[in-house]
């Protein structure tokens, strides 16, 4: 196999990295969360609510900041949440506790399962230093997400992505979803354990990654080399497209190789999330095969 020594230099040159740029958000004021479920039935997903107990969990365990949390009587009085409650409240969240009816409101009728929180902006990765986080594994993986439009995809890829012991995540910033509560509430909190950045240029990213030794593979539909054929051993750069369009003809060329998942029934493609599910699983087999190599 061709190193990144063999590469085209046009893959390289005159590309730099593109430090991340979300506009921060203020979180709501207590009066624009007032008690009267008027005022709360403007309330918008977008503006920062995580809702569900593992994503709400995972967030009373971190260090993001916490306006407010509204939760029954039974999860505020439960052992899992007691605790991590108490210390939230000393550092200056407020705790409501609601009714059902109230939660339902600030959700749109979303599943909340009982909690809800207020939470500061995410903070994405500067993507030099997730880089840097990533590489303290003896073979790194980075999943990149070309145009994920879905956030339950994009919810998924990053609850996989943790779970197998991914070192980050890439996006982009146009033309894809951020990290929404939509998201967080799929990814069950794994977004509070895996660094994400987003990048103004993915195509600069991807160089970037080159630069530090990543093997950088795309998944597309069809390709004459199957997934399972490829070695992915060293550092290794994943990139899956979107939900319709999967990856872009310019970032395919800035893949080192392009590999397909090896389909036998009459579906021609798979879902974006089920792709990176698949690819990772493949990743994590072939370097658990080896005793010595038990982490991607």
């Amino acid at each position: 196999m061709k190193r990144h020594s063999q590469r085209k230099q046009s893959h390289a040159t005159g590309l730099s990295s593109q430090g991340n740029s979300s506009r921060p958000r203020p979180l709501l004021s207590n009066r624009d969360l007032a008690e009267n479920t008027e005022s709360e039935a403007n309330v918008s997903l977008a503006t920062d609510l995580v809702y569900g107990r593992h994503s709400v969990l995972a967030v009373l365990a971190s260090d993001r900041a916490i306006s407010k949390i509204w939760i029954t009587h039974k999860l505020r009085t439960s052992s899992k949440f007691a605790s991590l409650l108490s210390e939230a409240k000393a550092k200056g969240a407020i705790i409501d506790e609601v009714d059902n009816y109230r939660l339902n409101i600030l959700s749109s009728g979303v599943n909340h399962q009982g909690v809800i929180a207020q939470i500061a902006p995410y903070a994405y990765w500067e993507l030099d230093k997730l880089i840097d986080k990533a590489k303290l594994q003896s073979e790194p993986t980075i999943v990149i997400a070309d145009g994920i439009e879905d956030p339950h995809n994009l919810g998924a890829i990053i609850r996989t992505a943790e779970a197998m012991g991914v070192g980050g995540l890439i996006i982009p910033q146009r033309r894809a979803v951020g990290i929404t509560s939509t998201v967080m509430k799929a990814a069950a909190g794994a977004t509070e354990h895996l660094p994400i950045a987003r990048v103004v240029n993915l195509n600069q990213a991807i160089a970037q990654l080159k630069e530090a030794g990543f093997w950088v593979y795309g998944t597309i539909a069809e390709s004459s080399k199957l997934l399972h054929t490829i070695n992915f051993s060293g550092a290794v750069a994943l990139v899956v497209g979107s939900e319709g369009k999967g990856i872009s003809s310019l970032t395919q060329r800035y893949c080192d190789e392009l590999a397909a998942i090896p389909l036998v029934g009459t579906t021609p493609s798979l879902n974006a999330s089920v792709a990176t599910a698949i690819a990772l699983y493949e990743i994590l087999r072939q370097r658990q095969s080896d005793p010595k190599k038990n982490i991607i």
